[in-house]
């Protein structure tokens, strides 16, 4: 019944959606308007009351609220900074992410709103870039002008793009936003390059061809360039010039993919990386203290969410880190909180958008506090130009000047509601291959198997 009922959810939501779900290009040059992120250990249903807001919610919404989450990220950013009305119960129901579970999970509550009971209702869902459209371009989300959102100026243009849908109804925010970096290890790149400054690194690893040439240098000092074979594949994804789908509803594998694929059959041949998913414990134990792999990407998310290990007490490597742009400018998820159609809390979800793009003094603490990249552009340059500042687990760098200039470079675009399945799909079919389990040919069988599964209208080869 869950697979029937999800069905019928994706035949609605197409229905408003046009060919091919190919996004539209937006830049972040105008200030017109992640995650993916590490899997939580299990499904769980929690609860929370805050004492004390200014007012008591309006007597005719609801005295209980649900939020719909793949993990605890944002769950902890909320807690620590937003002020839950009194006498409102918050419920978080968190479900992870892989192999589409969260989605399936949200997917049926939301088929279940209009008939749900006030307290069962959907009242706030977060999304990642990789199927965010699903459900922007759906009428199960609706306009947050309407709710009191209306007041953009600070945020990054492209998180307000990805959280419109065709006609540009806003329907949701992004408390972050996700320029992503090359994550390095300061003492392998002082061995390795002869130095560990983020300048000169950036002058050495600013192409592939560098970046591709070094791992050579570094595997012939007993490293590993990258912990997974799967490190870059953000980089060359964030990178792609047509998306996985076309029109007429074909699988297109774009050439920045296969050059991804081409990159991590070798770097695995030739002893360069790890064979193992991003957020297997094989590839995070490299981010202990005695790690041997140099290089990492992510935004800054990444660095403050999924790198616990680095961070560890007794074992970890705190402070032997630096970021630079790398071979190429990217950007990396994101997390979005979208507003369900029927959620009997809309002043209450107005307040919660409003406070984590407009309220300065939250997104300072976000920044400051919470390693994040804020989606105020006002609070960030800011810190940027604040001298006294620095990431101490970066060795004082100031990232947040770094990622302002990156963030110039993000475009939301070439992106569909399959996104997250074939991108997972494709890095478990085609490890296979790096490991030599299966031919080439097999690997690629098995993901269009794979992909038929998942999406039977889907035309593969």
């Amino acid at each position: 019944m869950k697979k029937y009922l999800a069905l019928l959810l994706a035949v609605l939501m197409l229905t408003a959606m046009f060919a091919g779900c190919a996004s539209k290009e937006t830049t972040t040059d105008t200030p017109a308007a992640s995650t993916e992120t590490a899997e939580p250990a299990k499904t769980e249903e929690t609860k929370s009351e805050e004492p004390a807001a200014e007012e008591a919610p309006a007597s005719e919404e609801g005295k209980v609220f649900n939020i719909y989450a793949w993990n605890e990220e944002f769950k902890g950013f909320f807690e620590k900074y937003y002020t839950v009305p009194e006498g409102v119960t918050v419920n978080w129901i968190i479900t992870p992410s892989a192999d589409g579970a969260y989605q399936d999970k949200l997917d049926e509550a939301l088929l279940n709103q209009e008939s749900a009971s006030a307290d069962d209702k959907v009242d706030l869902f977060l999304a990642e870039a990789d199927y965010i459209l699903k459900y922007t371009q759906s009428p199960v989300t609706q306009d947050i002008t309407a709710l009191g959102v209306t007041d953009f100026s600070n945020t990054y243009a492209y998180t307000v793009q990805a959280a419109s849908d065709a006609s540009g109804v806003v329907k949701g925010v992004s408390f972050q936003c996700c320029p992503a970096a090359l994550i390095y290890r300061r003492s392998i790149a002082k061995d390795v390059l002869g130095t560990d400054d983020p300048a000169e690194v950036q002058e050495k690893l600013n192409s592939w061809e560098k970046f591709n040439a070094v791992a050579a240098e570094a595997k012939a000092k007993g490293y590993l360039m990258t912990a997974s074979e799967a490190a870059t594949y953000r980089v060359f994804s964030n990178n792609v010039t047509s998306p996985w789908v076309d029109e007429n509803n074909n699988l297109q594998i774009d050439s920045a993919i296969q050059t991804w694929m081409q990159q991590a059959k070798d770097f695995s041949d030739n002893g360069y990386t790890q064979d193992c998913d991003i957020w297997s414990d094989e590839c995070t134990a490299q981010m202990f203290k005695d790690g041997k792999a140099m290089c990492y990407f992510g935004p800054a998310w990444y660095f403050n969410f999924s790198m616990g290990n680095a961070q560890d007490a007794e074992k970890g490597c705190f402070g032997d880190w630096a970021i630079c742009e790398g071979p190429q400018a990217h950007f990396w998820g994101g997390t979005w909180l979208l507003a369900p159609a029927g959620t009997d809390n809309p002043t209450m979800v107005a307040d919660i958008m409003n406070t984590f793009i407009n309220n300065e003094e939250v997104c300072t603490n976000l920044v400051k506090n919470e390693a994040q990249f804020s989606n105020n552009q006002k609070v960030n340059e800011l810190v940027a130009q604040d001298e006294s500042y620095g990431s101490d687990f970066l060795g004082g760098q100031n990232d947040i000047a770094l990622f302002c200039d990156l963030a110039k470079n993000i475009k939301f675009e070439n992106n569909t509601i399959y996104d997250q399945l074939l991108n997972e799909g494709l890095q478990a079919n085609w490890r296979e291959y790096c490991k030599g389990t299966v031919t080439e040919d097999e690997a690629m069988s098995n993901f269009y198997k794979y992909i038929n599964e998942k999406y039977p209208t889907i035309v593969t080869p």
